[in-house]
């Protein structure tokens, strides 16, 4: 295996659930987990077999992506022989597994696909194509009629998602095909996600999702309605407690102190932010130029299955973590213009660095909450950040609440 992708064993079930086998290592360029095109690609090529990856089994503790993996999938077709014997029984069900992770989930998702595309008119052209499965969603490229759409399901903490979009303004945002709770159906957008982009272009997206979120300010009632989640500080003070205190061993006495100091202060900290002005409202919760598609001038904001109510200068924070220091200071400078803009007189740069200590901390209970709701088998993709984003928090310089 080279440094930049994985070693793969496919353990084979069936689609009730019968354990078959494992079929013989091999090599897949794509070091990340959850992509699984690859995957498929490579049991059809090397082995003439056709599968369905349903969920991680093994990956190594050491390591953020890459390495030897092993994934159980569904076999579609006939069995190949030279199985090997795996440990175990993979195919025993677990309470916390995702519906598309069993086998015949995706085949029900697949089903569920295809008849909101027939009810909009729509057939497929071809074989619908697994790009992605993890414990955080399951992602597939459908070939149709009418172009390219794209079926997302998620796990229930992120139920949300579909039904959000739908009340967003679809001029910033694609419009659903289809959407219910833990699955959406989204047509293609043309264009790039914008990773890595900088300069003048990152302006259009700070006023575009500073636009989404002054929609929402004094309906946030709504969007707890569609079943957003309230991240705002006075309602998890006591979780973020907890969190602390669960990963003690992992933490230096220095951090622990100083993590106690910001738990001790987040109620005059939730006071202090207040009355800088800028209203809780919606909260995208991964915005970053990746999560922007389209082309020069037609933009839409992808992925918003971590949307919260919140305080919206989290998403500058986020925005700007990955940008050099011109850039940080050009959209610092557009965010802050954007909300005084909206609410004259309020303070953003003051919220902005009242928040900056606080976000890691966040961060970590969002990461202990993914591992409280998934399997065993696939918290591997997040236990380590819990302890790190605990680490980061305590890093932080912190400003006078």
């Amino acid at each position: 295996m080279t440094s930049t992708g994985k070693d793969v064993t496919v353990v084979l079930c069936t689609g009730d659930g019968q354990l078959l086998g494992a079929l013989p290592p091999f090599p897949v360029p794509t070091p990340w987990w959850p992509e699984v095109a690859e995957v498929v690609e490579g049991c059809r090529r090397r082995h003439h077999v056709e599968v369905t990856v349903l969920r991680l089994l093994t990956a190594p503790d050491d390591a953020v992506f890459g390495g030897a993996v092993a994934y159980l999938a569904e076999v579609g077709g006939p069995v190949p022989g030279g199985l090997r014997p795996w440990p175990g029984d993979p195919t025993a069900d677990h309470p916390l597994r995702q519906a598309y992770a069993r086998p015949g989930g995706p085949a029900r998702e697949l089903a569920w696909a295809e008849a909101a595309l027939a009810a909009e008119g729509r057939t497929l052209t071809g074989r619908p194509q697994q790009v992605k499965t993890w414990n955080l969603s399951s992602i597939w490229r459908l070939p149709t009629t009418a172009g390219d759409a794209w079926l997302k399901s998620v796990p229930p903490f992120f139920a949300h998602e579909g039904l959000l979009m739908r009340a967003l303004d679809p001029a910033s945002v694609p419009r659903p095909i289809a959407a219910e709770p833990g699955r959406v159906l989204l047509p293609d957008v043309s264009g790039v996600d914008h990773f890595g982009a900088g300069g003048e272009t990152l302006l259009p997206m700070v006023e575009q999702l500073v636009a989404l979120q002054l929609a929402f300010v004094g309906r946030t009632g709504e969007l707890s309605a569609l079943g957003v989640p309230d991240r705002r500080l006075d309602a998890l003070a006591p979780r973020l407690a907890a969190v602390v205190e669960e990963q003690a061993a992992a933490l230096t006495g220095d951090e622990r102190r100083r993590l106690d100091h910001l738990l001790q202060t987040l109620d005059a900290r939730a006071v202090a932010l207040a009355g800088c002005g800028v209203p809780d409202t919606l909260v995208h919760g991964d915005f970053h130029p990746g999560n922007v598609r389209g082309t020069a001038g037609r933009h839409v904001v992808l992925d918003w299955s971590d949307a919260a109510v919140g305080h919206p200068l989290g998403d500058e924070l986020a925005f700007c973590r990955g940008l050099g220091a011109e850039d940080r200071a050009r959209v610092r400078a557009a965010w802050a213009s954007a909300w005084r803009r909206a609410v004259p007189g309020c303070e953003p740069e003051r919220a902005a660095e009242l928040l900056r200590p606080v976000m890691p901390l966040l961060a970590a209970l969002l990461y202990a909450d993914f591992c409280a709701q998934i399997e065993p088998d696939e918290r591997v993709y997040h236990a380590r950040d819990v302890p790190a984003a605990l680490r980061q928090a305590a890093s932080e310089p912190v400003p006078a609440g």
